[in-house]
């Protein structure tokens, strides 16, 4: 009567134990590549995936932290600003709201000219809708509200574009297109001293730039922009609560915008991205897994004679299935395992390491004027660490199953006929 335990015989296939020929040595060979395949496979993308999660993190915590959720305007100059932002605040799905006024300028230190938008903002207000004070010192906005000197808060990459920084001077301009002096466009021009360089790490440092709401409202002259930034209770739903509040406003003219306008963009190329890529590392896993059947196809071949042998002793076919699809399983729960723990080791190590390269190297791999944030952001999620090593072992588990059932197929007598 067989006695052995299939899972027993199983993991001595898989182990060190082999003869000394050459057949035996390839398999061990194959063996150990598919599971080193497999290793890498589920480390990398768990890492690519922790990468993924933490873009995602910095466009809702860092990007959408500085900008508003959604911004109600109006061109006309006889609204009430703060009545309309006090009205806006106290709507039950919107969380703080603070009066803006924003106009598209250019910023000019000498020869050196470069866009930027500028938000005329009330500091007592705009950080309730804005992080932004996190990226400034405490004098910032009193130097801003300079009525001598008004000061101007850029952002890093316009600074470094103009050569500036804090304490130096530099104009905006917004062009006239209302003004009609002999044909002529006339453009409006003002002076300010910059009070703070701010860097967020994110896009915004290339295009924003903060000056009091009165000097907005100078430079804007007769156009509009004003209007009330929303921070609401549901990012995601930012749009539909925006239009039911132009709905419940009393006056004409009223329109708005959210942040899926302007930044939607980045949003679903970050969620693209994830599917793309995720989609592309799981084939790798696939492939790793799947290298089990060449080399459990190998030991079926090599392990013929040993077949017959547990055969013609009373092992039944399902005794012999098992014996295979546990020498396949040790593979890929080692492999998932080990990928598991490398996958985590670099999702928590990546964004220092990639800066300390950086660093090393002399070299900024991310521009924050090309990607969304100038560091590689990173964010384990145990879900996906989870979904990943369980993917990789039910994936190597599956892939047993056809040189498990060759194995259980062999004939003892034709088997042992070659012999």
């Amino acid at each position: 009567m067989f006695k052995p335990l299939p899972a027993f015989i199983g993991l001595r296939y898989a182990g060190a134990q082999r003869r000394s020929d050459d057949s035996a040595g390839l398999v061990s060979f194959i063996s150990g590549l598919s599971m080193i395949g497999l290793v890498l496979g589920v480390a990398l993308m768990i890492v690519v995936m922790s990468v993924m999660n933490g873009f995602d993190r910095e466009l809702r915590d860092r990007i959408l932290g500085i900008m508003p959720h959604a911004t109600i305007y109006n061109a006309s100059s006889e609204v009430d600003w703060a009545a309309m932002r006090k009205k806006l605040a106290a709507d039950a799905q919107v969380m703080s709201a603070a009066e803006v006024w924003q106009v598209n300028a250019l910023a000019r230190r000498g020869a050196e000219v470069t866009p930027l938008l500028v938000q005329g903002v009330n500091p007592e207000t705009i950080v309730e809708v804005s992080n932004i004070s996190e990226f400034l010192s405490p004098e910032a906005f009193p130097a801003m509200l300079n009525t001598v000197e008004p000061g101007v808060v850029l952002g890093r990459g316009i600074a470094e574009k103009l050569g500036v920084e804090k304490g130096d001077y530099l104009s905006l301009i917004v062009p006239n297109n209302d003004a009609a002096s002999g044909g002529r466009r006339a453009a409006r021009v003002a002076g300010f001293r910059v009070a703070e360089v701010f860097h967020s790490g994110t896009a915004l440092d290339q295009t924003l730039a903060l000056v009091s709401w009165d000097q907005a409202k100078a430079l804007a002259g007769s156009k509009g922009g004003a209007g009330v930034q929303l921070r609401v209770t549901e990012m995601l739903e930012a749009n539909w609560i925006m239009r039911r509040l132009l709905q419940e406003l009393p006056r004409e003219g009223f329109y708005g915008t959210d942040w899926s306008r302007t930044h939607g963009n980045l949003y679903q190329a970050i969620q693209m991205s994830r599917n793309l890529v995720g989609l592309l590392v799981l084939l790798i896993i696939a492939i790793a897994a799947f290298n089990v059947v060449s080399t459990l196809v190998m030991v079926v071949i090599d392990k013929h004679t040993d077949i017959a042998i547990l055969r013609t002793m009373g092992a039944s076919t399902r005794q012999i299935l098992l014996t295979f699809v546990s020498q396949g399983a040790l593979v890929g729960l080692v492999g998932a395992l080990v990928g598991g723990a490398l996958g985590v080791l670099g999702s928590l190590t990546v964004t220092d390491l990639v800066a300390g390269l950086e660093s090393l190297f002399g070299i900024q791999f991310l521009k924050s004027d090309v990607y969304p944030v100038d560091y590689l952001p990173s964010e384990l999620s145990w879900a996906d660490v989870a979904l990943v090593v369980g993917a990789g072992f039910l994936l190597s588990l599956l892939a047993t199953l056809y040189p498990a059932l060759q194995a259980s197929r062999v004939q003892p007598a034709a088997a042992l006929r070659n012999e």
